[in-house]
């Protein structure tokens, strides 16, 4: 007779989420701390961050904050160091940081294409790049890249911000295969619309996004911690969340 397989939780695991200032980060970065996890939360923002680390504290987990951008290195490598030297390991990297575009191609600068794919595939790359090392020492480690339906899929008026997004999902692939044998585990989650300040002003209203069928972010958290809580021998490598509209 097969054993039980004993629950997974997340107690003394240290998360890193990036872009946690709002959306899907924050309610990510609560969710986890829920489930046991210390948290280390990354964003421009550093009043949101506070409040978060607060809420996180209330919980009765630990969490600190660098408040930066996360397309640049110094952030990656800065944010890295804080949660070694606070915590003396990093367990999870939640890849979320980035923006949203909805735009025609021929309204799209070049200037808006840099941001775009700074911001969703840059930050990513860094990050990883900083944790990946640390996770290959303790052989163990979970990544994961939040990037969208429309990395699935191409979607009129969101060419950049498909290719950025689909750009995550074969970043996702590709590591899925490089640190496994470290076993580090990679996935990318896809969720769809989100009712979050991720779009505004950049193609999306209050109004469009109040009276659709979008996500709650706390809703796509649920699903990542899902891709967090996995036995051991399992991963998920991809994970498609959709809401029923």
């Amino acid at each position: 007779m097969t054993p039980p397989i004993t629950p997974i939780t997340l107690t003394n695991k240290v998360a890193l989420v990036t872009g946690a200032s709002s959306g899907i980060g924050h309610a990510t970065a609560l969710a986890l701390a829920q489930q046991g996890a210390d948290l280390v939360v990354t964003a421009r923002r550093e009043d949101r961050l506070r409040d978060l680390c607060t809420q996180i504290e209330s919980l009765g987990r630990k969490a600190v904050y660098y408040a930066g951008d996360a397309a640049l290195e110094s952030t990656a490598h800065q944010v890295t160091l804080l949660a070694l030297n606070t915590f003396g390991h990093l367990d999870i990297l939640i890849n979320n940081a980035g923006i949203g575009s909805y735009k025609n191609l021929i309204d799209t600068s070049a200037e808006d294409y840099d941001t775009l794919m700074n911001a969703n595939m840059r930050s990513g790359f860094l990050f990883s790049r900083h944790a990946a090392p640390h996770m290959i020492a303790q052989h163990a480690g979970t990544i994961l890249f939040i990037s969208s339906v429309a990395g699935l899929q191409g979607i009129a008026g969101e060419s950049v911000y498909s290719a950025s997004k689909f750009a995550q999902v074969g970043f996702a692939q590709a590591l899925d295969a490089e640190l496994r044998k470290h076993n580090i585990k990679v996935g990318a989650i896809c969720p769809g619309g989100v009712k979050s300040e991720f779009g505004l002003g950049r193609g999306r209203t209050e109004e469009f996004i109040r009276n659709s069928h979008m996500m709650d972010p706390a809703e796509v958290a649920t699903a990542i911690v899902f891709a967090c809580l996995q036995p051991p021998n399992v991963r998920i490598p991809q994970l498609t969340v959709r809401h029923m509209g």
